[in-house]
């Protein structure tokens, strides 16, 4: 549920818009986490059916891919293993939010739930940086602002193809994909007759383990499609 590299911030009209240092906190671990995707860390998943699906397409195994929550909280993670339905997920929540229910607090606890247990690999300051300050939250609030998320596609970009076809064994030390999701994002206000769609696009850095679900490392900088 949620959106873009510039996220809840590209939702407000002009006069009150930020720009959110995402790319610049990406490169933090993000950067160097994709940097090792396109110099060789990356492999081909194994076929066994407890491990991530081969970069072959864009597409979904699971059932129980789409996020679920109630109200306006932050949908919960996904329990899937293929990197691409859960980016497509994970980019869902990031461009969709509901000032009117839930609070700044919320939003950020909710979009902690999804990030990796491995302090080596996750960058959260790339993920948080999307959600404006307490502040411009609470104009956004003031205007019930909102936003629904539509995803349209979701792939490996070429570069990481072709980093995982160079070195297919350096993905077991990590586990984690490069996967571009792009869609759209609606956005209302309840007090004016503002709103509008936007089309979005996001690069995630995905860890999904052997065995362990799928979790989201960072938004990383973007790359060849």
């Amino acid at each position: 549920m949620w959106r873009r590299l510039s996220s809840y911030a590209s939702g407000l009209p002009a006069k009150h818009r930020i720009t959110v240092a995402a790319a610049g906190l990406a490169c933090l671990l993000a950067l160097a986490v994709v940097i090792a995707f396109l110099t060789g860390r990356n492999s081909q998943p194994s076929a066994a059916a407890d491990e991530p699906a081969t970069p072959s397409g864009t597409n979904s195994r699971s059932a129980t891919a789409e996020p679920t929550a109630s109200g306006g909280e932050v949908a919960a993670p996904p329990h899937v293993s293929d990197p691409v339905v859960f980016a497509k997920a994970a980019a869902d929540m990031l461009w969709s939010y509901d000032t009117r229910t839930t609070s700044h607090s919320q939003q950020l606890s909710g979009m902690r739930a999804w990030m990796t247990d491995e302090d080596t690999y996750g960058d959260w300051a790339s993920v948080s940086a999307q959600v404006p300050d307490p502040t411009l939250w609470s104009r956004m609030t003031d205007q019930e602002q909102r936003a629904t998320a539509t995803i349209v596609e979701g792939h490996y970009p070429s570069a990481f193809r072709q980093a995982l076809a160079e070195n297919p064994s350096q993905i077991t030390k990590a586990y984690i994909y490069a996967v571009t999701v792009t869609g759209k994002v609606t956005l209302a206000w309840a007090r004016t007759e503002a709103g509008g769609t936007e089309e979005r696009s996001v690069t995630l850095a995905v860890q999904c383990r052997p065995s362990v679900h799928c979790s989201l490392v960072a938004i990383a900088p973007a790359v060849a499609p």
